[in-house]
């Protein structure tokens, strides 16, 4: 390569990374993942658009690895674990029989509706039936829920990836169908060992980390980021799930008391979102907009199996013993959203030369673009029509700041809206566990910094620091009073998050989501 050359190819990446991010930018505004606009940016650079060219599929293969490695590196890192540890059977039953049912559904549907080959559709069904993590946390971190359903959905994306992939480099290496034995022995394999290795590998690094001085701030992001890359790449060469053991090293790294936590979160985002970035023009670039539309009709068949049968099977069979509401599991299935693991997934029977893997590549192509324009913007519809949530519930905001993370403090956004019992009532008599404190008050546009005195009004936004240690409590004094207002102690409300409010006494809100300690990009 010549220097010229070099510079020329550094000018159209750096080009596609700005209209890259430009396209986040714009999605945000729209409520889109934006892995649409991301794959947009693909397919006009590509050979029919701007003339670049790209169809090698295992160069992609080996790419598209690295990058959701990073992407799950970083999923863990920002992952709070006292949010997952209560809801991790669910979202581990989710994670693997949940995919399994919705392969076998999903392959059924493919084979008797289309007349797709036993193995191919079984091949379709895995590669769909992995929700994506980075879609699901960009389009529900927005949306006012229940930290059990976010958390439980979120965590699902987290898990499903391993036994998704696992599955389908099962079906794509094997001239026959493997039986459910060896499927299986080879599952709990990948998982186990791959578990093991991140979490062990987790270990070692804080342990490393706390106790060697590093000579610069930036070296500590770089370190974190690189034990869990050892991590995936340790995991891979034993033959075991890499994907696994890279989220849960991030996981674990991410929980534990590290120099410059707040430092090494945001270098984590920024790369997940460059590997983000890169892997969805990356695969709008491997895909020839040509052969799309023959893609269209059994995308459409496919999708609508997968989200109308599959997808609400599995959740209703999972979730039955732990006796999540119907409605919660109405809004579960919907929110099952498909993203960069199954395109990626595409690639591995395309390289194996597995037949019709090139149709398999289109027909999923079409599917994530058309089921992400569906599901994406309906989810805050979806959430109200099941009750899930409501327009006065609590919104999660995001902060960095050096004294917030000394204290290990959070930041909390409250809503007062019409006919909650919140207003009338003085900050005083709030009586907030210490040392939760109302720092804040945004009251018809204006600030103002309350004292003791200070009258609360409906239509307030409320901005609380707390701590971890304290938080539930105050979230329940809040819900108390709400519901009940200033004696609500008296009067038997204790602000559970599972009581229903009254109504004559009508809640401000039924939950608070949490908080990450980062940057604060915006307080939605």
């Amino acid at each position: 390569m010549t220097l010229s050359e070099l510079y020329l190819m550094l000018l159209i990446g750096g080009t596609v990374l700005l209209a890259s991010i430009a396209a986040a930018r714009a999605a945000h505004r729209i409520g889109l993942p934006s892995l649409l606009l991301f794959l947009c940016v693909g397919l006009v650079a590509g050979e029919d658009g701007l003339g670049l060219r790209f169809d090698d599929a295992q160069l992609a293969q080996a790419l598209g690895a690295a990058a959701l490695a990073l992407i799950l590196v970083e999923g863990g890192l920002t992952t709070q674990w006292s949010d997952v540890r209560r809801l991790l059977a669910p979202a581990g039953v989710l994670a693997t029989a949940g995919v399994a049912v919705s392969v076998a559904v999903t392959a059924a549907g493919a084979h008797w509706l289309l007349g797709i080959d036993w193995r191919l559709a079984l091949l379709i069904g895995a590669i769909v039936s992995s929700t994506d993590a980075a879609a699901v946390f960009a389009v529900l971190r927005a949306l006012p829920l229940p930290r059990k359903v976010s958390v439980l959905v979120e965590a699902e994306s987290g898990f499903n990836d391993a036994p998704t992939i696992i599955l389908v480099l099962l079906f794509s290496t094997t001239a026959d169908l493997p039986g459910p034995v060896p499927v299986v022995g080879n599952l709990l394999f990948q998982l186990v060992v791959g578990g093991a290795l991140g979490v062990v590998i987790g270990r070692l690094g804080v342990a490393a980390l706390r106790h060697i001085a590093l000579p610069a701030t930036g070296l500590y992001p770089l370190a974190t980021v690189g034990f869990g890359v050892i991590a995936f790449a340790a995991a891979g060469a034993l033959g075991a799930s890499g994907i696994i053991a890279a989220y849960l090293s991030g996981l674990v790294l991410g929980n534990a008391k590290l120099p410059h936590r707040a430092a090494t979160r945001s270098f984590a985002e920024g790369v997940g979102w460059l590997a983000q970035i890169g892997l969805f023009v990356m695969l709008g670039l491997l895909v020839d907009p040509t052969e799309l539309p023959a893609a269209i009709l059994p995308a459409l068949v496919v999708g609508l199996v997968l989200l109308l049968v599959a997808r609400p099977v599995s959740v209703l069979l999972c979730l039955l013993p732990f006796r999540v509401p119907w409605r919660e599991q109405v809004f579960i299935s919907w929110a099952g959203l498909r993203g960069a693991v199954p395109i990626v997934l595409t690639t591995f029977p395309v390289v194996a030369g597995v037949t019709g893997a090139r149709d398999a590549l289109n027909i999923v192509f079409v599917l994530v673009v058309l089921f992400t324009l569906l599901q994406g913007p309906t989810l805050p519809a979806v959430a109200r029509w099941t009750g899930v949530t409501r327009t006065d519930a609590l919104r999660e905001i995001q902060v960095e700041s050096a004294p917030l993370d000394l204290l290990d403090a959070d930041l909390l956004s409250v809503s007062v809206p019409p006919g909650s019992r919140l207003h009338g009532v003085t900050v005083v008599e709030l009586r907030l566990p210490h040392p939760t404190v109302l720092t804040l008050v945004i009251r018809d546009g204006a600030s103002l910094v309350p004292d003791g005195e200070t009258v609360l009004r409906s239509g307030d936004e409320l901005l609380l620091v707390t701590t971890p240690g304290v938080r539930e409590a105050a979230e329940r004094r809040l819900r108390a009073i709400g519901r009940r207002g200033k004696l609500a102690r008296w009067l038997g409300e204790h602000g559970s998050p599972e009581s229903e409010p009254s109504e004559s006494a009508p809640s401000e809100s039924e939950h608070l989501l949490p908080v990450r300690r980062e940057k604060q990009h915006n307080a939605q």
